[in-house]
Parts: C-alpha cells; structure tokens; sequence
C-alpha cells in the first residue's frame, strides 16, 4: 500500500515539476514568507533509475503488486510526467532506457525519486 501511494505521490511531483516547467516566469510580488506547514512528501532532488529485475526478490514482489495495482491510464500519465521533466529523460537516457519502460517510482526521505523500469522482453 505505502508503494502504491509512493506512486501516486510520485506521479503529482513529477505532474507539478513538468507544468512548472512549462509556464513562463511571471513577476511574483515581494513578500515575507509564509509559515512554515507540514510537507507530506520530499521535494524531488535528483533522480535514479534501475531495472526491476536489479532489484532484491521482496522489492520485485512490492513492485509487481504496484504494477498489478495500476492501470493502463495511471503508467500512461506517469510516462507523460517523465518526459515533462528533463532531468528525468536525462537519467534514463544514461542508463539507456525510455520513459515507456517506466513502471513504478519510488521517492525516498532524500528527495531521490527512483525511476523503476522493466526491459522489454
């Protein structure tokens, strides 16, 4: 379950990142900054991508569940996430993977978001 909302929470970063990405800066008014609140979440620092098949046998299980869990609509707009994002293509350009081979995330406490793919078979 935690995997599962690690997913969904990973698909709004990534959302939220590609839209601000899109917009052009507009001028924001000088202010003090608002008080602190709770983040839920860690803000996405940098990026990681390995194969599902790298990873240990119980997370392969966590992963397989999260894939079982999801939906052709829900990797479909993950994908579309990741492509939004730059730094994201980049990492799985490096490692010589496309964002069609996405299919989990992970976000840790670091701020790393975990790019999880599976190779074509």
């Amino acid at each position: 379950m935690r995997k599962a909302l690690m997913l969904a929470v990973s698909i709004a970063f990534l959302g939220a990142m590609a839209a601000n990405a899109q917009q052009s800066p507009t001028p924001q008014p000088s202010s003090p900054p608002a008080a602190a609140t709770h983040d839920p979440a860690p803000a996405i620092k940098g990026f990681a991508v390995v194969d599902v098949s790298e990873l240990p046998p119980d997370a392969q299980k966590q992963v397989q569940q999260v894939i079982a869990q999801s939906n052709a609509e829900s990797l479909q707009q993950l994908r579309k996430s990741i492509d939004a994002v730059p730094e994201a293509t980049a990492a799985l350009k490096a490692k010589g993977a496309t964002s069609a081979q996405v299919v989990a995330t992970s976000l840790d406490d670091q701020g790393t978001l975990t790019l999880i793919t599976k190779k074509n078979s």
